[in-house]
């Protein structure tokens, strides 16, 4: 018996069928911003700013998957993934936002999935993951409500151009990382500090899920959500509410919406302006059917009324104001959990929290673990990275997703975030989220051992899967 098979010995079995997954964005890892008629994207503005991303990091080159994707679904087959979530570039494919398609950005996409397909991965595609093209933020990007419905005409080209190559569409990435990073801490593109534009942002990247659902008319179609278990830090009032109102803004607000059609009251009430942008037949629009729900889950939060905290959960690298739109005096404490390199707290406990609540609390629905990961400060020694961090992480919430199965939780797969190691938003290259390193002065891609013992993991899972006769 191997080392790696001595390591994984740990009782994860999980169902037939189940997906065996990484994951990645298009503008963390593909570089080539300037070929084959890309657009310009928030992000390449934001991020050419000063001051916006640490140590002026940008994503011009980012790991060069465009050039190397071949080389990367090699190293997919080699962890013997069973399906592949990734993101399709907005301005690589319709540069300006509306109108013209780029035929070259769609062939990309076509020879990636065509490749992933000969190597047995199922691909998973995401229309969106925050590189929203720069010339619809100019008229005035996620508030304007026209963008919504530009997202739609955006949503209908991908599908037709590969229906016949990918069988899970998904809509939106985390809206409310979209909306409340992006319009009111400003720590995301792009940049902006405008608290109802925010909520005006929020409600319009549901309804874009919403109208790109209809639109597509795919085999197979999803939304995706990144949710937190929150816990208020004292059962005082003023940390009970606050536990409310995060919970409300962060979770509930979306579920609710896509789910069961509409806004939790007391979210709508916790706001400092009217919701007039609200318009009638929108949330019939937003709860379009979907066949799946992608839940991102990375950490809990632990929450407080009292004055005196910091106000914002996220830890930005440069100076931003809260996210928390009608509720900036709640400050995040510590629960008292080990933390991650991004100071974000490791709570397995939360994430059969988050499963089981969506599976009690909402109509039923299949659901996959759409992300889940963490930064650790890897180091290479001897030509390795033995990031045992890393592989307690991922094994803790593949036994959580395992409770939550066993609980009755109709979850269908696990997406490893990342794949590899790439641009880190804010952070730049600062952070590593990889299970494959990537020196990214030369490039070159290396299993790191959590990678390994994932590989084994999914190995010992897949042996075990009855086969046709």
């Amino acid at each position: 018996m191997t080392t790696q098979e001595e390591q994984t010995r740990s009782g994860l079995r999980f169902p037939a069928g189940f997906a065996w997954g990484a994951a990645t964005s298009a503008y963390q890892i593909e570089g080539a911003v300037h070929e084959d008629g890309r657009g310009v994207s928030i992000w390449d503005t934001f991020a050419r700013t000063p001051g916006r991303v640490l140590n002026g990091h940008h994503a011009d080159m980012a790991i060069d998957h465009y050039h190397r994707y071949k080389e990367d679904v090699g190293i997919m087959a080699e962890l013997g993934l069973s399906a592949y979530r990734f993101s399709v570039s907005w301005p690589r494919v319709q540069p300006s936002g509306s109108g013209r398609i780029n035929a070259k950005g769609l062939d990309f996409y076509k020879r990636l999935t065509d490749e992933l397909r000969q190597h047995g991965i199922d691909p998973w595609l995401t229309l969106y993951h925050w590189d929203l093209p720069q010339e619809l933020e100019d008229r005035g990007g996620w508030p304007n409500r026209d963008t919504a419905y530009r997202f739609a005409d955006y949503a209908a080209a991908v599908h037709e151009a590969l229906k016949d190559h990918v069988h899970t569409f998904s809509t939106v990435n985390e809206p409310w990382c979209a909306a409340f990073l992006g319009y009111a801490s400003g720590e995301h593109a792009p940049g902006r500090r405008e608290p109802q534009n925010a909520i005006r942002g929020a409600h319009h990247l549901n309804l874009a899920h919403g109208l790109s659902v209809q639109a597509m008319d795919a085999r197979r179609v999803g939304g995706c959500v990144n949710l937190y278990a929150v816990t208020p830090a004292t059962d005082s009032p003023e940390d009970l509410d606050a536990a409310r109102r995060i919970d409300g803004l962060q979770n509930r607000f979306f579920l609710d919406a896509l789910l069961s059609g509409r806004y939790p009251e007391d979210v709508l009430n916790d706001l400092p302006f009217e919701t007039d942008f609200i318009e009638p037949g929108d949330m019939k629009i937003i709860k379009a059917p979907i066949d799946v729900l992608l839940v991102n889950y990375y950490s809990r939060f632990t929450v407080s009324g009292a004055p005196g905290g910091k106000a914002s959960a996220a830890a930005a690298p440069t100076d931003t104001a809260s996210p928390w739109v009608g509720s900036e005096h709640v400050s995040f404490v510590s629960g008292g959990h080990p933390v991650t390199a991004m100071g974000w707290e490791i709570d397995a406990d939360g994430l059969v929290e988050v499963l089981t609540r969506v599976a009690r609390d909402y109509p039923p629905i299949p659901m996959v673990l759409s992300e889940n990961g963490a930064a650790f400060d890897d180091h290479l020694n001897d030509g390795r990275v033995h990031d045992r961090e890393r592989q307690a992480f991922v094994e803790a919430h593949l036994g959580a997703c395992k409770q939550a199965i066993e609980a009755g939780v109709p979850l269908e797969g696990y997406f490893a975030w990342s794949l590899m190691d790439n641009f880190e938003w804010a952070w730049g290259y600062g952070k590593r989220f990889g299970l494959v390193h990537v020196d990214f002065e030369t490039q070159k891609r290396l299993l790191k051992d959590s990678a390994l013992w994932y590989a084994e993991i999914i190995r010992q899972n897949r042996r075990h899967e009855p086969t046709d006769s």
